[in-house]
């Protein structure tokens, strides 16, 4: 069994003859180059430059293509200490980002690049296309002569006012501020009919379930109806057999009773027979004992 030295020992060996193998095609590389650039008289310089100029035209050829002109990326701004070097453009590094005076370490004979303040660009953006600058008067104050262009804060002799066509200049167009309450009531009023037809919905779905709820209880009635007449057939049910029995009991006791009147009459049929068999019988005992005395 092989060990973990030995394996340890074998990749070493196997490092070295790759280095070696990798060192005599780099050779051979540096020498086949050695020789083309003694063949046609070439120096490093000459390499170097070529490829600086390749690099140059491809940079510009894809500056093209994306249709921006930037300015080459050469250093303006140096820091002494370290020797760092920055273009001006992209994020700044940390040795020059919190400096708000970046004079010190221009590099001489480049230009100073301002930073672009954050609140220029946020009202650039927040401007939506309105016009710069002052603008000419849309509203007239007869009393007083005193004017609003139709932008900023309304002036008090006009703030509260709501129809505000009277005070407008001849010529002038209204602002925005009365197409807005335009729309305001127009969105009033869109809710108002919105409101009205809720309502009306409602109403009407409020009738559509108070009929429901009716035809569910008629429902529930009659159900209740129809489980109270089973109930009731089933005590009747329950009741005949015991009405039957009362009723077989009671022709059974009257037949008992005609029985029994049947054979009291044939007793009654029978006993004056036995009378008259008894009184005949004892009438010659009698004429005997009369003979014999």
């Amino acid at each position: 069994m092989t060990t973990l030295e030995q394996i340890q020992a074998k990749l070493k060996k196997l490092q070295a003859q790759a280095d070696v193998m990798i060192a005599r095609k780099a050779q051979a590389a540096v020498d086949q180059i050695r020789d083309l650039m003694l063949k046609h008289g070439l120096t490093t310089e000459d390499i170097e430059t070529k490829a600086k100029a390749k690099r140059a035209a491809r940079g510009l050829n894809a500056r093209a293509g994306n249709g921006k002109a930037k300015t080459a990326g050469a250093a303006k701004y140096r820091d002494d200490k370290t020797g760092a070097t920055w273009t001006g453009h992209g994020r700044a590094p940390g040795w020059i980002a919190g400096v708000k005076d970046r004079t010190p370490f221009l590099i001489e004979g480049a230009s100073e690049v301002k930073p672009v303040a954050k609140s220029a660009v946020t009202r650039a953006k927040g401007s939506k296309g309105q016009p710069k600058g002052a603008q000419p008067p849309k509203y007239l104050n007869p009393k007083t002569g005193a004017t609003w262009s139709g932008r900023g804060p309304a002036p008090a002799w006009l703030a509260t006012v709501k129809d505000r066509s009277k005070f407008l200049i001849e010529g002038a167009a209204a602002p925005s501020g009365a197409g807005h309450q335009a729309t305001q009531g127009a969105s009033k009023a869109a809710k108002k009919a919105a409101k009205a037809k809720s309502s009306a919905t409602s109403g009407v779905v409020s009738k559509k379930a108070a009929a429901k709820k009716a035809v569910a209880k008629k429902a529930v009635a009659k159900k209740a109806v129809a489980k109270k007449a089973v109930a009731s057939k089933k005590t009747v049910a329950k009741k005949a057999p015991a009405a039957a029995r009362k009723v077989t009991a009671r022709k059974a006791a009257g037949r008992k009773t005609t029985a029994t009147k049947a054979a009291r009459k044939t007793l009654a049929r029978k006993a004056p027979a036995q009378t008259v068999a008894t009184t005949t019988a004892a009438a010659p005992q009698t004429a005997t004992a009369q003979t014999s005395a």
